[in-house]
This record gives C-alpha cells, structure tokens and sequence, in this order.
C-alpha cells in the first residue's frame, strides 16, 4: 500500500467522491476526512478496505462513518463502535486518542515518561481498547497501571490520585447503548480534563500520523505495563466506607449492576459498610455488553424501563429500594417503595436534594460545618439543592457548567478540605477527598443510612422528600431532547441554539417568557424585544436559559448541545411557594400539569424551527 498514492485506483476512488459530494450523496467533512484516511501512510491498514467501500458506492455507509472526526466533549471521546472511520470509537481512533494525550502530557512536561492508569468497563471490546490504549501509552515511555480486570470509572479517578498518576483514561461510554463506546481522558488531580488541557490535546490528536506501539506481554514482563487490583479496590472501598455518617442498617434493598461494573464498587462497599439485607438482582449481576436483561438494552438507570426487572423481583422479596448503577457505576439510580407497595422512582435533581440535606444534618450534629465549607452543583441541577445549602449556612457553588469535571475543579481550588458534598441532575453524587468524578459508591452508601434512618420513624425517602418541599416550597423539574444524527443533524442543533438567541419564544403553551439569559454571549435579554438588559459575571459556556414572568409557578428552561452525543438537551426548572396550610398534593398536581404544558409548548416550538427550514432547504 505504500504506493497507493500514485495508484489508478486512488486516483479513480478520488473523482468517486467527488462525484458523490457533488450529488450530495456525501458531506462535505466526510469527503475530507475520508479522502485524509485515504491518502495518508498513517492509514495504511485501512485504504484497502476503503478503496472497496467507495468502488461498490457504499456513500451512506462512507458518511456515517466519516462525516465528522470524532471530538472530545464533557465526557471525553464518544461514540458507536466501527472498524474504521474518523466519526465512530475504533481502534485507530483509541490509539489517536491515546497518542494525543501522550504527547501533550509530553508537552507540558517539557520531557517523555511519567505515569499513567487504565481502567476499562465490561462494554463489548473495552479490554481490547484498553490494551490499545496501554501499549501505545508504553511505548511513548510512561509507566502504564492497568487494572486486571473491569473496573469503575470512580475506581479509576481514585487510582490516578493513589497512584500519583499524570493521566489516565477510562475506557467506557457509561450509560449509552451496547454499540457505543468511548475514552474518558483524566488528568492528574483524578479528574476529567478540562481546558486548557482538553484543547491541547485535540491539538495533539488532530496532529497524530504515526502511533508507536509495543507488545503487550513483554511490556508486562519488562514492567513498562503493570498490572494492578486487590490492593488499589481495597484502598478504594476503604476510602468510601470511612465516610458513613450512620450506623442504622435496616433497611432491605435490591441492587443492579445493569450488566456493568457495579459489584466490584457499590455492592461491595454496601457489603463492607455492614448491611445485611442487600440482594443483588442476579438476571443483570453477570458482565454483559449487550446488557442483555436489561429492557431495550438500555443500561440508562435514568430510565424507567431499566428498573421495571429489579422493582418486579423488589415487590415479591418486599423490599424497601432498588438501587441501579449503569455500566462504568459513577451513576446511581433510586426507586423507592411508597406505603402502597408501588415503586416511585427518584429523579437525580431529588435524590441530590434529599442526601445533601442528610450530609448536612449530620455534619451539623457533629459540628463539622462552618461558612467556609461548600456544597457544589451545576446551572441544571434543581436549585432546592443550593437552597439548602444555603439555610445550612454553607457556601453554595451551584453555577457551574454541566460536567462533573467542573465539580472536580471546584473541589481543587476552594479546598478539598472543606468540600462536603457535590451532585448533579444527571444522577452523579460525590462527598470525600478519594476521588474527583461522581460515584454510585458513596451515593448508595447515603441513600441506604438515609433510608433506614427514616424507616427506624416509619418513613421512606419520598415522606424525606416531602418534609423539604414543606419547609422549602415545592420544586419541580423535567427534561426532554431532540436528537440529530450525521452533518445534518449538527446543523440543526446549531440552528436551534441559534434561533434562541436571535428570535426566542414569547410564550409557551399561554406561560410568557420575559428574559433569556446567555451564558455563551455573556448577556441577558429582555422579552419581547431581545434587547440586552444586563450581564452575567459567571462561567462561560455554550448554555441559555429562558425565564417566565411572575405567576404562582415560576419556570425556567436550560439550552444545550450536547457534549458527548448528537442532541441538544432541555432542562425544565418550576418552583411554587406553599401556603400555610395548603394541602401539599393539591400543589404538587397543579404545579405538574403546568409543568408538562410548558414542557409540550417548548418541543412545539422546537419542531416549528425544525419545519420552517426544512420548508425553505
């Protein structure tokens, strides 16, 4: 192939694509990105097989695989699995990912080697990318730790620090689908990169041709490559259970690792926490990257769907909660038994809100608290989570990014010494000094001492739910999507951010909007008018917000592409007072309906942007 430059066919699969993009038949990045994989020596290994694609005419095919060279975003590289291609997880696109770190860990170094840690989940090829990853980051001189066997992605951040690591990586598409995949870049303080090391390493993979490598037995044998476990998962579980803040333990749960990694992290730290009655759900305990049992093959613990197995066999054993970890375990999903023997699932806004009060309660009581210590969330998580931080009289950072690596970096620069708690609505919780990404560990650990403190007073988590919106007011949240797939469907996200910012709606379902607040711009905008009425003095994002007017229920909506996946994100914020008393069911209901009309008003809107430019394309 080294003369495939020169070749006829080259030449005649050239003028092919031309001729596709001229047709439409290919995108203009995709005729790019895969003319680059056909012409440069780095991609020697595939030329022949694409030289095949694009002679049968396989454009689509071509596209979907090319249309894009896959980016970093809030939760590293992302994407479906393939053979090939600049736009999917394969394993070229592993090894340039791993190569770009090194040499940007190089770069700021000023010199080669330094240490590193690999961990990988029990998604289909996650071992194979994780080899990838250790003997190209071998071969560029590092020191390479890597787990004997599928690990946590919080297990992951806590090797970083434990191991005094540089970087490291995780192998993982967390909750996605089985064809999914992806590569978690960390960085040394054990959490997820962010700029300006995010940037540099773009740079770095967009720069790479050639990647060294090595073999991987004898890299083991010459101890480049080390292989490490027991000692590392007990320092880690360890570290976890020093942070209980009870010692009640009756309460009789049901846990699902969705196919994942879970068992190796939560269910054991619930075990060495001392609880006796944690059932693991068997039909989704055994490793699977097809998720198998899981319904729809969906290890999502966000979904419904996910729990509907472990919440049937919950009823039969009578159990109080079901707990579910997705399949790299840093998320954590709850339902809970209400009185009458039905299972209510938590959402992560509510699950955020009830353990940062118990955290807080129970620092309190051991006055382990002062104005100095702080509780950290994101711009879309609910804000009853600051509010009680605040009542609390502890600081409340609760304006950050969506990302839990923003939470990370919030821990590093206040102090990690006076950090108490961190969540975000996306089901991620962290407390402690052991790590720097969200744990389902430390967050099962909470929700169980929760629970069975309020079944000792004959409560459950939802009497604790409603005990706040009683003494706060009654907080309500919601999301939806849209999702876009390929060239077009980035174009149609980026016409939607767009489109709010130059022409928001007034009213959504007879709810007017007066202000849209922009984080990218920096600015906020009255309505109607769009004109500029004030600043925003906070943390730069691609993130906007719309308000409503004054009304009994006050409503918001969060904007914003997605980092990791093809869609752009709604986030929905209601907050009503509770007249003294006023039964609190009556609000809730009244509040809910309102909410679902401001939901169903936005995604109206939405699909008439859609509909207007697909009409004049």
């Amino acid at each position: 192939m080294a003369d495939l430059a020169k070749s006829s066919d080259l030449q005649q699969a050239l003028a092919q694509i031309d001729a596709a993009a001229a047709k439409g038949l290919i995108s203009p990045g995709g005729s790019t990105n895969l003319k680059a994989w056909l012409t440069k020596p780095a991609y020697r290994d595939y030329q022949s097989r694409l030289l095949t694609l694009v002679r049968d005419g396989k454009f689509t095919e071509l596209d979907r695989l090319f249309w894009e060279v896959i980016p970093f975003g809030t939760g590293g590289r992302r994407g479906q699995m393939a053979e090939l291609g600049s736009a999917t997880i394969n394993e070229r696109t592993i090894a340039e990912s791993a190569q770009g770190m090194a040499a940007y860990l190089k770069k700021v170094k000023g010199k080669a080697g330094g240490r590193a840690v690999i961990a990988y989940d029990t998604r289909n090829r996650s071992a194979e990318f994780a080899r990838i990853t250790a003997t190209t980051w071998a071969a560029n001189g590092l020191t390479v730790f890597l787990f004997d066997g599928y690990r946590s992605t919080p297990a992951l951040s806590f090797a970083v620090r434990h191991l005094q690591c540089d970087i490291g990586a995780m192998i993982s598409a967390s909750h996605n689908p089985p064809a999914d995949n992806g590569f978690k870049a960390y960085w040394s303080n054990g959490a997820q990169v962010l700029p300006p090391h995010d940037r540099g390493i773009i740079e770095c993979v967009a720069a790479t041709e050639e990647i060294p490598t090595c073999d991987f037995d004898q890299a083991v044998r010459d101890g480049s490559i080390q292989l490490i476990g027991e000692k590392v998962d007990q320092a880690y579980a360890s570290e976890v259970v020093k942070l209980s803040l009870s010692d009640v333990r009756g309460v009789h749960a049901v846990y699902t690792p969705l196919h994942g990694v879970g068992e190796t992290s939560v269910y054991r730290v619930l075990k060495e926490a001392g609880f006796p009655q944690v059932d693991i759900f068997e039909p989704q305990r055994a490793p699977d990257g097809n998720f198998t049992n899981v319904p729809r093959h969906l290890p999502n613990p966000e979904l419904t769907s996910a729990f509907e197995p472990a919440i049937a066999y919950a009823k039969k054993i009578k159990a109080d909660i079901v707990l579910a970890s997705d399949p790299d375990a840093d998320r954590l999903g709850v339902s809970v038994r209400s009185k009458d023997g039905s299972f209510v699932d938590l959402t992560g806004n509510q699950v955020g809100a009830i353990l940062v009060d118990f955290v807080l309660r129970k620092r309190a009581t051991k006055d382990t608290l002062s104005p100095e210590h702080f509780i950290t969330t994101t711009l879309v998580t609910t804000p009853l989570f600051g509010t009680i931080g605040r009542r609390a009289n502890v600081t409340a950072v609760d304006d950050l990014l969506v990302g839990f690596k923003y939470i990370g970096q919030t821990i590093d620069a206040r102090g990690p010494e006076k950090f108490v708690f961190g969540a975000e609505e996306s089901l991620g919780y962290l407390a402690g000094t052991y790590c720097r990404d969200k744990d389902a560990a430390i967050a099962a650990l909470y929700v169980l001492e929760l629970a069975a403190e309020l079944k000792q007073q004959g409560k459950t988590l939802l009497d604790g739910l409603d005990e706040l919106y009683k003494t706060f007011g009654y907080f309500l949240e919601g999301q939806r999507a849209h999702t876009s797939q390929g060239s077009r469907g980035k174009e149609q996200i980026d016409l939607l951010m767009r489109t709010f910012r130059t022409s928001p709606p007034r009213a959504l379902n007879g709810i007017r909007i007066e202000r849209l607040r922009d984080y990218r711009e920096q600015t906020i905008r009255s309505i109607p008018g769009n004109e500029k009425s004030g600043d925003l003095k906070t943390i730069k994002g691609d993130l906007l917000f719309l308000d409503s007017a004054d009304g009994p229920v006050q409503f918001s909506i969060a904007a914003r592409p997605s980092g990791t996946e093809p869609k752009i994100k709604f986030y929905f914020f209601g907050r009503t007072q509770r007249p003294d008393g006023s039964p609190l069911e009556d609000l809730k209901a009244q509040a809910d309906s309102q909410m679902h009309d401001f939901q169903d008003g936005l995604m109206n809107w939405v699909n008439g942007v859609l509909d207007a430019d697909t009409s004049t394309a």
